[in-house]
C-alpha cells in the first residue's frame, strides 16, 4: 500500500512539474489571494490592537458635559448666554440619574509653572477626586493617586506626571515626599503617574500636576465651578442612553431651554469605541471580501489549467481506463493533483504573509504611542484559511476531474 502512495504522490509531482512555468504561474494566483488576505486581515488586527492599546484605561461606558454658550433664549435670558458647571450639578445628576455609577467632575488650569530647586516645567494643573480612577485609570509609577482623606483635609499634596517628572528630576529618581512649587504655592509630591491612554479629554495626565480638587479650589480661586462632569454608567445600562436625562437635569438647573441642543455639549466616549469597533467590523469585511475574490479568482486559474491538463492527457487516461483504472482513481488522481498545487501555494502564501506582518510589527515598535501592534493573525483564521484551501483545491479539481472521469478509452485512443 506504501509503494502505491509514493508512485501517487511522484506522479502527481512530475504531472504538476512537466510544464514549470504554466504551474508556478497558476499556483501564484492562489499565492497572491491568500497572501494578501492575511496581509489584510493581520493588518486590520494590528491597527485595532493599537487603538485599543492607545484607549486602554480609559472608561469605555463613559460620557463627559461640558457647557457652552446657549442657542436659545428662555425666561428672559438672550441667545449666546454664558453659564459654567459648577460642583453642585454633579450632586444634582448623582441624584437624579442613579443609573449612573461614577458622577465626578474635573477642573483644570492652562499655562501652569512647576519649580523645584531652580528647575521649571511648564503643565497642565487639575483639581480631581479620587473616584475619576474609574474614568481613566492612573498608571502609578511611585507613590499613589489622590485619596478621600486628601479631599476632606484640603491637603497641600499633588501627583505629577512622568513629563514634568522628566523635566523636574532624574530619571529613575523616586520623587514621593519632595516638595514643589506649583504656580508660586508649595506642594509634597505623593505620586508619579502615566497616561493609560492618548484619548485627550481636558488635558493629559503626562503633561500635569494633579491637585485634590478641594485644594484646588482654596489655592486657584475656581470656587464651585468645574470644566466638565464625568460620568460612567452602571452595568446593565448604556451611557448613551442616559445622556439626555443628564442634559434635562443640567438645563433645568440653569434655566436653559429644554430643546436646546447647543447649550450643553455632550462627549460620548462609548459612542466613540462603538464606531471604532465598527470601523474594524468593516474592515475585516473588506478584508475577507477581497482576498477571496482573489482567492476565487486563483482557484479558477487552477481549475481552467487543470482543464486543459486533461485534454493533453486523453489518450494517457484513456490507456489507464483501457488497462483496468477506475473512474474513482481517475476521479482521486484529478483532485489530487488540484489539491496539491493549490495547498502548497496557498501554506506558501500563509507562511510568506506572516513573515510580511512579523516585518511590519518590528518596525513598528517604536512609535509615538509607546505601544507595540500586534500585526498576526489568530490561529482560528489561520485554520480558517488552510481549511479554504482545501476546499477551494477540491472545488478547482471537480470540473477536469469529471472531465477526466467522462473520456471513454476507446474514442481516446482513436483520438490519438
Amino acid at each position: 500500500m506504501l509503494r502505491i502512495d509514493l508512485d501517487q504522490w511522484e506522479e502527481i509531482l512530475t504531472t504538476i512539474t512537466r510544464n514549470k512555468t504554466r504551474s508556478l504561474l497558476t499556483a501564484f494566483g492562489v499565492f497572491w489571494g491568500i497572501f494578501m488576505l492575511v496581509i489584510l486581515l493581520g493588518g486590520g488586527q494590528g491597527v485595532k490592537h493599537l487603538l485599543s492599546a492607545t484607549f486602554s484605561g480609559f472608561a469605555t461606558n463613559s460620557a463627559f458635559f461640558v457647557s457652552a454658550p446657549t442657542g436659545k433664549a428662555y425666561k428672559g435670558f438672550q441667545k449666546g448666554r454664558r453659564w459654567e458647571l459648577t460642583i453642585d450639578d454633579v450632586e444634582r445628576v448623582r441624584k437624579a440619574v442613579p443609573e449612573l455609577e461614577v458622577v465626578t467632575s474635573s477642573t483644570s488650569l492652562w499655562g501652569g509653572q512647576v519649580e523645584v530647586e531652580g528647575k521649571k516645567s511648564d503643565c497642565l494643573v487639575r483639581g480631581l477626586y479620587p473616584d475619576y480612577e474609574a474614568i481613566e485609570a492612573p498608571n502609578i509609577t511611585w507613590g499613589r493617586f489622590i485619596n478621600d482623606m486628601d479631599i476632606r483635609e484640603r491637603r497641600k499634596v499633588c501627583v505629577i506626571g512622568k513629563r514634568v517628572h522628566r523635566d523636574l528630576f532624574s530619571p529613575d529618581e523616586n520623587p514621593c515626599g519632595k516638595y514643589i512649587h506649583v504656580n508660586g504655592i508649595r506642594y509634597r509630591i505623593v505620586g508619579v503617574s502615566l497616561s493609560t491612554s492618548n484619548l485627550n479629554i481636558n488635558g493629559t495626565t503626562e503633561e500635569s500636576v494633579t491637585l485634590p480638587f478641594t485644594t484646588m479650589q482654596l489655592h486657584s480661586n475656581t470656587g464651585n465651578y468645574v470644566d466638565l462632569i464625568c460620568t460612567t454608567a452602571r452595568p446593565g445600562y448604556k451611557v448613551s442612553e442616559l445622556t439626555a436625562k443628564v442634559e434635562g437635569v443640567l438645563k433645568q438647573a440653569h434655566l436653559i431651554h429644554p430643546d436646546d441642543k447647543q447649550a450643553v455639549m455632550t462627549i460620548n466616549a462609548e459612542a466613540m469605541f462603538s464606531m471604532v469597533d465598527n470601523l474594524f467590523t468593516g474592515i475585516n469585511i473588506l478584508a475577507w471580501m477581497v482576498g477571496l475574490g482573489t482567492l476565487l479568482a486563483g482557484a479558477i486559474g487552477v481549475s481552467n489549467i487543470m482543464m486543459v491538463t486533461v485534454k493533453e492527457r486523453t489518450t494517457e487516461i484513456g490507456i489507464r481506463r483501457a488497462i483496468g483504472a477506475r473512474p474513482r482513481d481517475i476521479l482521486y488522481q484529478i483532485l489530487a493533483e488540484s489539491m496539491v498545487l493549490t495547498t502548497v501555494a496557498g501554506l506558501s502564501g500563509i507562511s510568506f504573509g506572516v513573515i510580511f506582518l512579523n516585518g511590519m510589527e518590528w518596525m513598528s515598535r517604536e512609535n509615538e504611542f509607546n505601544v507595540v501592534p500586534q500585526f498576526q493573525i489568530s490561529f482560528g483564521m489561520a485554520l480558517g484559511a488552510c481549511g479554504l484551501l482545501l476546499l477551494l483545491g477540491t472545488l478547482a479539481g471537480l470540473a477536469p476531474a469529471y472531465r477526466a472521469m467522462a473520456i471513454r478509452p476507446i474514442e481516446a485512443i482513436r483520438d490519438e
